[in-house]
Formats: C-alpha cells, structure tokens, sequence
C-alpha cells in the first residue's frame, strides 16, 4: 500500500492484485503491536500511517470500550507525532481511505497465476516483464512491477535467484546464522518434558511436532524457517468477547506436550498479550509451547496456493484448540483455566472472518540474492551501504524453528535468536532490485536480499512500508527514463527519497 500510494501521488497509473479481500497485509491483521527499534528512523509514507493513527485515536468516538486516559500504549499519551499501537480495524480503514482517495485500483481475491508470465521480446537485454495473469486467466500489463508479497511469488515466476531458509555461519561471515541451540534460551522448556507417546518409552514414537533427527551444529546451514502463528486481537470486555473458539477438527492429542510441560511445573501463560485501545490485545507467542507452530510451516513460501490453504488451517486449529484448551480442558490449572476465560476474541474485528486474523503471519518466506546480500555485518553497522533507500532499527529475531530431543532424553526448542543493542543501519537499493542480468523491470520490498539473521531484523512493517515507498519512487523514475532498475542512478533517486522524508542515514550524534 505504501508503493501503491507513492506512486499514485507521482501521478502514474497504479493496480494493486491483493490475493484477500482486505488491504494492510499483518498490519491490519492483528499485528498492532508495532516492532519499530528506534522511532526516530521512520520516515516518510510509514510515518504518515502512524501519524494517522495518532490522529484516529485522537478523536473521542474512537473511544468506544475504554476512556482515553486508561490507555498507555506507545506514543498516544506522550508528545510524539505518531502512535505505534493500534486496533486491526483502524488501520484497514486508514489503507482503505487512502487508496479512495488517491484512486488507487485495488483488485481483491486475485491470486497469480505461477505458471504463467509473459515477457517482452528482447534481443540481449535483461528480461522484462510484460504481464502477469491471474488463475482466471486475466492478464495485467505493467511498466513496472512491484513484488510486495511476504512469500516472493513473483520474483520466483520471473525466474530472479532466491533462498529459503538459514545460511551457514561461514557464507556471510555470520555468528547469528544457521542452527542455534546453545543461544536458544528464551521460549525455552524451562523443566524437563519427555518427548515420547508413551513418557519413558521411546518405543513409543515422539509426540507431534517433535523431530526424530536432532539439529546440527551451532552455525550450519539448513532450508528450514522460523515458525510462523496468528496475531489475535482478543478482549476482556463481556460485551464485545467472543468465547474461544473450539475447532472442529480438535484433537486433545495435539496438545500433550503443553499438558507434560504444566504438569512439569510450568505455569507461566503461553501467550503475550500486548494491550491495544478498546481493551484488546495484538498477542504474539511467548514461553515453551504457544501460538508458534512450530515445524510446520517449512514448506509454506515455496507450496501452491492449495497446500498454503491447508498450512494456513493447520495453523488456525492448532492455535484455536489451544486457547480453546488453556480456558477450558480440565488438565489445565484452574486459576490458568480462569484467566483465559475472562479472554476471548473480539467481536468487532475481522466481522467477517468470526473475529480470526484473515493473515497468517508469514514471518519470513523466499529471500531474493541480490547483487548485495544484507548480512549481520550490516545491521552490526561493520559494512555500511553506499546506496541506502532506508533505515532497519530492530534487533535480529528468529523465532524458533524446530522442536528436538536433547542428549537426556527431553524436548527442546531450537532456533530463537534475539539480540538487540544495533544502531539504526542503511538498506541498500541493490537488496530490493534483481540482480544486473535478471529481471529489468521488477522492484521487491518485502523479500529483500538478505541473510535469514539480517531478515530478522528487516522483516518489520514500519520497514517494510519505507522499503515499498522506496521502490515506488526507484519505479517511476526508471519509468520516467525508460531504463532498467538496476541502472537508475542512485544519486538521483537518493535525492528523490530525501524530499520525500524517507530517512537514508544515522548521525553519529544521534547513536
């Protein structure tokens, strides 16, 4: 939506194919919550969205469940310009505002058809894409095409290199990279859970999600990916809850290990509810067994559109059977029992999807390579970028990866990274154009040229809306000059980008 609406302002033609029927991606879907490091590096059109938030939140009949002066999120009770926290359907109304009133032609539940691409006849030249279809049949034609995707379909159809998963530690020169078990400390078994069907009988076989064949060394290289959940907007407010829903499929099977692991004496809460206006929450995963389906999801960024459906109901079940079951199963605590009661979904978001999130949160998908690969070295600030086109400012985060059983025979979690501490560091215009020689006319935003570690600290929507406003303004000017994105000088677009007050450097007296 941040490309879309740059674009529209630059005064080209603008057609959005959005696969749902809502626009915002996992900002209107639940992640209100905003990841944003340091605010100060947020600028242009991604500023603008949260400066719109802080004027919504302004007004008193955006107050329907709660007083204004009861909320303390982020930014709506300091003097800052922007807010940072906010309901799903607030933001949906801002993105559904905007592009009303730029005239911005959004199609909804169109879904590309990767088969099929057509390219424009050359002799020579990089290859340039003259249109996509639809799985209808419906072809759009396009001067400029801007993958903005959490999964990277499009790049992968125009036949740009990627990767799926975690580099080893020596590709990059990466002390993040790769299998992390030793670091792998927070969202941890903290007591000693047996893995096995039968608890003490490997015979048995292991309980679901757990893997037969343990990780490999801290540091290697593996196609796995980070577990991805729904971000739910719950409340406690009777009025407006509706009560946990019990899937259809519900198998109290599934759930073993969570029982094994409070029965062991874990009675910390397995979620992280994070308080928005109105008495809701944006709720991510939290502790040892949680929203976070965990290994199921590695084949997610590279399945057909049937088989992501069927990821995408495995992973609403198991999340919906487990809030169902920490309110209500009797092998639960009474007093965890209680508290999750009082909790349910709120009634006045996502009308029309029962209260669910319509996004899964696709925390990482394909990666594009790209003539510059953001690094750990580059978030560390060790290789500065000569061409930025905007500022990351969060910590590297890897949620975990895979469930295993250690050298004594209990269940472990592996993969979750969290180091924080980094100044903001510059995104090169090299991460979000094909490589010279690939695609000429194809900009990606969202599956960035970067490392899986680097990615865990880009893969933040305030960043990711800059990164679209950035490839925006890269777009119509290679538009503009009748030349490929890889050969639109950065000077020019570097200045175009600062009068647009997209932030491309970090002051010394600023660290």
């Amino acid at each position: 939506m941040a490309a879309a609406l740059e674009a529209a302002r630059a005064g080209k033609s603008v057609l959005v194919l959005e696969p749902t029927q809502w626009l915002g991606g996992l900002t209107s879907s639940g992640l209100g919550a905003t990841d944003v490091g340091n605010k100060d590096a947020i600028g242009g059109i991604a500023r603008e969205f949260y400066r719109a938030v802080k004027e919504w939140y302004e007004r008193d009949d955006a107050w329907t469940w709660q007083r204004r002066d009861e909320f303390l999120g982020r930014g709506h009770r300091e003097s800052q310009d922007a807010a940072w926290t906010f309901e799903p359907k607030v933001a949906a109304s801002i993105f559904e505002r905007w592009a009303a009133h730029e005239g911005i032609e959004v199609l909804r539940g169109v879904q590309l058809d990767r088969s099929r691409i057509e390219f424009t006849p050359t002799w020579g030249n990089p290859p340039e894409i003259a249109a996509v279809f639809d799985t209808h049949g419906t072809r759009y034609e396009g001067s400029i095409f801007v993958d903005a995707s959490y999964e990277g379909d499009l790049l992968a159809l125009a036949g740009v290199p990627f990767v799926v998963g975690r580099e080893a530690g020596d590709e990059f020169d990466e002390t993040l990279a790769g299998v992390q078990v030793a670091r792998a400390v927070a969202h941890q078994f903290v007591r000693d859970v047996d893995p096995y069907r039968t608890a003490g009988d490997p015979a048995s076989g292991l309980l679901p999600g757990i893997e037969a064949t343990p990780p490999g060394a801290d540091g290697t290289g593996d196609d796995k990916v980070q577990a991805y959940c729904y971000r739910i907007c719950a409340t406690d407010v009777a009025d407006n809850r509706i009560p946990w829903p019990k899937p259809v499929d519900y198998d109290e099977a599934a759930y073993e290990l969570l029982f094994r692991n409070i029965e062991a004496g874990d009675l910390r809460r397995p979620w992280h509810p994070v308080a928005m206006p109105n008495r809701k929450t944006d709720s991510n995963n939290n502790f040892a067994v949680s929203t976070d389906f965990i290994g199921q999801n590695w084949l997610y960024a590279t399945a057909s559109f049937e088989e992501r459906a069927r990821i995408e109901a495995r992973h609403r079940s198991w999340q919906q059977g487990l809030l169902w079951t920490l309110a209500n199963h009797p092998r639960v605590p009474e007093e965890v029992r209680r508290d999750f009661s009082r909790w349910g979904l709120a009634r006045d978001e996502f009308t029309d999807n029962a209260g669910w999130p319509f996004q899964l949160y696709v925390r990482e998908g394909r990666r594009m390579r790209g003539d510059v690969v953001i690094s750990e070295r580059h978030v560390r600030g060790e290789l500065p970028v000569d061409d930025p086109i905007g500022l990351g400012a969060y910590g590297m985060d890897s949620h975990h990866v895979q469930r295993y059983v250690d050298a004594e025979g209990h269940v472990r979690n592996e993969g979750d990274v969290q180091v924080r501490g980094f100044t903001p560091y510059g995104i090169s215009y090299r991460a979000i154009v094909p490589p010279r020689g690939s695609c000429a006319n194809l900009v990606v935003p969202v599956a960035v040229s970067a490392t899986h570690i680097a990615f865990g600290s880009i893969r933040m929507e305030p960043v990711f809306m800059i990164l679209g406003q950035s490839a925006s303004v890269a777009a119509c000017l290679a538009i503009d000059r009748g030349i490929a994105v890889q050969e639109l000088p950065y000077d020019v677009l570097r200045a175009e980008l600062a009068r647009r007050g997209v932030r491309l450097e970090w002051s010394t007296a600023e660290r």
